[in-house]
């Protein structure tokens, strides 16, 4: 006798649901796979992945993100970040997205976001599509089957990318939206097929929930040494710093690529899977994200491929920069089979500057991370984001300001206690350009990125001579064994040393300039470490 899939006391009719068609509880990889294939949603790819298209939307669109603004979140939501929706507004929203939904089939997955269980959230993630199911069955964490006869969930996500919202009459920006209501439990996300907004309206959830218990939120990825997990170590960085590529290291263990809590006991993954950029990707530089695309059950989106063969193209982004894979942690063959860690000797936190100013990698004081972490600078890389054509230098607060529903000095002050707490060293590494800005520099080698964050985790860099930046106050290396001495020094490598004089202080004034919302709002030894 098989398990029931489902908790017979808790199907969508129980949450006021009804009138559609068919609904498909908890199917597993295969019969996911065939319900998306049938319904015309992608095709078999080679090795039993499913490759889809995601149509108009081909990343997430945080413009069209709002929280309902109710007396229960009026004084925890950092509401200049979060667009507002009235209660009564999403009220029409969610009838009028039910009443759309009538006749028509759909596909429940019950899954855990969090892999401690004493903080993880139950979630119900509704699809309209199949693969969607795939998706987000990969990316979350899986319930035992005998778990499931008992599973209720606490929040429940409705996707339906065939919905089109009405700004007059749903209070919302355009026609596609994404709702979080707080006191209803429920998320509501209407024409966009892009999936990565699945996730990410669970680590919005986690990033609410967990603060109030102690326990800081991080949009990180996170890997341990091998047979220590007391040994570990967090990735600070907005897509396209390379957190999934640089965690995926083979002689550390992987704890996860994305999104990770940091409690009492130590960090935590989020999800159960990997959501990896594929843009050039390859087999001799990454060799098992790539082995991840002919793998059975991972999802390929956006990618161009032969119909014939249907062999993947990773350098084709006539679709989008923002071509991915989505796939179980299992698949990875260091990964940790319980996504924990310990608490993390070392904090990195990683940046694209496109300007070509900051050094490979610098070491921080507890006060110059607390900086960082609050200024979150980057750059915005083509395809993440709706509109996005070339790398576009900004200030993302806590490195993932478009999933952060309370104030930055939340999760500022959360960081600060942690590092506090553990003494982790701390660092700043730059993956972006060195040798000029983008369009003249180049991207910064990623052999040399690599030898230097292994110096880092292994403390052989402690051991070596810094200087301290006249720019921006941390200290950089002077000489790492297996990295370019000029390297270490971005002044070196870019032809005119006065053209990197005139940048470095453009920057300087960008970040005094943004960190100025912060001034009132932290700590002395913080405010004495700001830069300009």
């Amino acid at each position: 006798m098989s398990e029931p899939r489902v908790n017979p006391n808790c199907r969508l009719e129980d949450q006021g649901i009804t009138g559609l068609g068919n609904v498909h509880y908890n199917l597993l990889e295969p019969a996911l796979i065939e319900a998306a294939i049938q319904r015309g949603e992608g095709r078999l790819g080679l090795g039993g992945t499913f490759l889809v298209s995601t149509g108009a939307h081909t990343g997430r669109s945080p413009k069209d993100k709002h929280v309902v603004r109710s007396p229960a979140v009026e004084d925890s939501i950092w509401w200049e970040n979060n667009r507002p929706m009235e209660p009564e507004a999403f009220d029409r929203l969610h009838a009028d997205m039910l009443e759309h939904m009538k006749g028509k089939d759909y596909f429940v997955q019950d899954l855990y976001g969090g892999a401690d269980p004493a903080l993880r959230l139950d979630v119900r993630v509704v699809t309209e599509l199949a693969w969607h199911g795939l998706f987000i069955r990969n990316l979350l964490r899986r319930p035992e089957a005998a778990e499931l006869a008992s599973f209720a969930p606490e929040f429940t996500i409705i996707n339906c990318p065939s919905f089109k919202a009405d700004p007059a009459r749903h209070g919302c920006r355009s026609e596609t939206v994404i709702a979080l209501n707080f006191d209803k439990k429920l998320i509501l996300i209407g024409n966009t097929a892009y999936a990565g907004e699945n996730k990410k309206s669970v680590f919005t959830l986690l990033n609410y929930i967990l603060p109030e218990k102690g326990v800081m939120p991080m949009h990180c990825s996170a890997n341990h040494a091998l047979g220590n997990p007391d040994d570990s170590a967090i990735f600070f960085g907005l897509s396209g710093t390379g957190k999934t590529t640089l965690s995926a290291d083979p002689s550390r263990m992987l704890v996860g690529d994305d999104e990770h809590g940091w409690s009492d006991t130590g960090i935590f993954n989020f999800e159960g899977g990997c959501y990896a950029k594929t843009i050039n990707l390859s087999a001799e530089a990454e060799p098992e994200i790539y082995a991840t695309c002919y793998k059975f059950g991972t999802v390929v989106e956006n990618m161009v491929y032969d119909p014939d063969t249907l062999e993947l193209d990773f350098e084709d982004n006539s679709l989008t920069d923002n071509m991915r894979c989505a796939y179980p942690l299992e698949q990875i063959s260091n990964a940790s089979p319980t996504s924990l860690g310990g608490q993390p000797k070392n904090v990195i936190m990683l940046t694209c500057d496109a300007y070509g100013v900051l050094p490979p990698i610098a070491r921080l004081t507890p006060a110059q991370a607390m900086y960082h972490f609050l200024s979150g600078f980057t750059s915005k890389t083509p395809g993440t984001e709706v509109g996005v054509t070339e790398p576009t230098p900004t200030f993302s607060t806590c490195f993932g300001a478009p999933f952060m529903p309370r104030r930055p000095e939340v999760y500022g002050k959360l960081l600060q206690e942690k590092i506090a707490q553990t003494g982790a060293a701390c660092w700043l590494v730059n993956t972006g350009w060195t040798g000029g800005a983008f369009g003249t520099g180049k991207r910064m080698p990623i052999k040399a990125t690599r030898a230097l964050l292994t110096a880092a985790l292994d403390g052989s860099l402690n051991q070596v001579q810094f200087r301290k930046d006249p720019n921006f106050g941390f200290e950089v290396p002077v000489s790492v064994p297996g990295v370019d001495d000029k390297l270490l020094d971005p002044r070196q490598t870019w032809a005119d040393g006065a053209a990197y004089d005139a940048q470095a202080r453009k920057l300087v004034g960008m970040f005094s300039d943004n960190f100025a919302q912060y001034a009132d709002k932290i700590d002395d030894d913080v405010r004495a470490a700001a830069i300009g």
